[in-house]
């Protein structure tokens, strides 16, 4: 299996859980993982959504895995979307504090992720030149 398609698949695998850790039952999960009140619709609501640019994420993301036109665009999508999940985490690091254990190592996750990515991009690019 190439390294681009795993790591698509990968990063699928990872997302989806907490896609819809977000926004399958807002109210219990969020309040069981990071003691957030969800009851409020609009809570509910926005989370929902969330879940929802993740899913749709993650399908682009494996539709990218199995076919070859759609791996470089993917690649660039999911490099961005962690680039800018752990960005924006970053920022809340320094305005807000230390948030809950399982968010900071979401973000070093996000970065770790969007690093690799950035790799698989310059070497698919890279391979791409030579045919």
């Amino acid at each position: 299996m190439k390294t681009q398609r795993a790591f698509l698949l990968l990063a699928s695998a990872g997302l989806t859980p907490i896609a819809l850790s977000y926004g399958l039952d807002p109210v219990r999960s969020l309040s069981f993982l990071f003691g957030i009140d969800a009851v409020a619709v609009n809570v509910s609501h926005i989370f929902r959504g969330v879940m929802g640019l993740y899913l749709a994420l993650v399908l682009f993301w494996i539709l990218g895995a199995f076919r070859e036109k759609y791996e470089l665009p993917a690649l660039y999508s999911l490099t961005v979307f962690m680039f800018g999940l752990a960005t924006g985490r970053l920022y809340s690091l320094f305005v807000d504090g230390m948030p809950h254990w399982l968010l900071f190592a979401y973000m070093i996750l996000e970065f770790g992720f969007a690093v690799a990515g950035f790799i698989l991009i310059k070497k698919s690019e890279k391979v791409r030149k030579t045919v």
